[in-house]
């Protein structure tokens, strides 16, 4: 029998696993009624994947347009049809380069960069996930450019023909194509053999649980590892409001907040520090609500 979850589950996502397996697996688990992931990762990656149950539904939004941080292993030589180690080799080149070449390339990546994602990404077209129809054999028509942050790429390590990267990014941002694209500006090609996402807007994954253990617990347990809806968002500015404006801001008023930080989202409480949702300050000073949650 389900059961009403309001909150956010850090899991870490095995390998193997897609992100939608993973997150039917918990709601089953928690016996939640309403459930929903904060953008895929593929199945060969692994790493922090935040689930949102009930009214933290409401935050996956916020989250989806958060930066993301990625370890990861391009193997140098070889690039494949889907950028990862599942393709077919399309192409190959002897690798000859010196950490300071390796440098100078990943200096040009980082910054505001283009993309053009891969065929194999989870961009839709007619409804459909792209990598479904190009693992089907269909002819897919190639996604349009878009233009992503690369806010760090740090070289961990350099060996041979094994580069190991540290990623910080803007949302959007496909690692696969990145791989391929680092690969052909070396000359030797490459591809993605491991990716694992670190960190989530304001999470990390050394918070996360594994399903593995998520299986092996109690009831009670698992809904202990469950955060409040408004850890998903303490990038914004805290506001309280008084009894009169909580109660005609849940009447979807907006409402007067004295000296309330302009031109960004705010999460709004109650004198009693109950969380009552997201707003924004108007030209006026007043502040209005943008999304608004029911919580007990």
């Amino acid at each position: 029998m389900s059961e009403a979850v309001n909150g956010i589950l850090l899991l870490d996502k095995p390998r193997g696993l897609s992100s939608n397996a993973a997150l039917q697996k918990a709601k089953k688990l928690l016996r939640a009624r309403k459930a929903g992931h904060t953008g895929s990762l593929d199945p060969m990656a692994t790493g922090l994947l935040p689930l949102c149950f009930g009214e933290g539904t409401k935050v996956s939004k916020f989250l989806l347009e958060a930066d993301k941080r990625y370890w990861t292993v391009l193997q140098l030589g070889q690039e494949t049809a889907t950028g990862d180690a599942e393709g077919e080799v399309v192409e190959t080149a002897p690798v000859d380069l010196t950490e300071e070449q390796v440098r100078e390339v990943l200096e040009r990546f980082t910054g505001e960069i283009e993309q053009v994602p891969s065929i194999y990404s989870a961009i839709k077209q007619g409804g459909e996930p792209l990598y479904k129809k190009a693992r089907r054999g269909e002819e897919v028509e190639k996604p349009e450019s878009r233009n992503v942050a690369i806010h760090e790429l740090t070289l961990l390590s350099f060996s041979g023909d094994r580069l190991e990267l540290d990623i910080h990014c803007s949302k959007g941002t496909y690692i696969r194509t990145l791989a391929t694209d680092i690969g052909r500006a070396l000359g030797c090609f490459a591809y993605l053999s491991e990716l694992r996402r670190t960190a989530s807007g304001p999470f990390r994954v050394e918070d996360a649980v594994s399903l593995e253990t998520l299986e092996a617990e109690g009831d009670e347990e698992r809904r202990a590892r469950i955060l409040p809806v408004d850890a998903a968002l303490t990038d914004f500015p805290a506001v309280e409001l008084g009894e009169t404006a909580a109660y005609y801001l849940l009447q979807g008023q907006p409402v007067m907040v004295p000296k309330a930080p302009e031109g960004q989202f705010l999460r709004l409480y109650d004198d009693s520090g109950r969380f009552l949702g997201v707003g924004a300050t108007l030209a006026d000073g007043r502040v209005a609500p943008k999304r608004l949650f029911h919580l007990s």
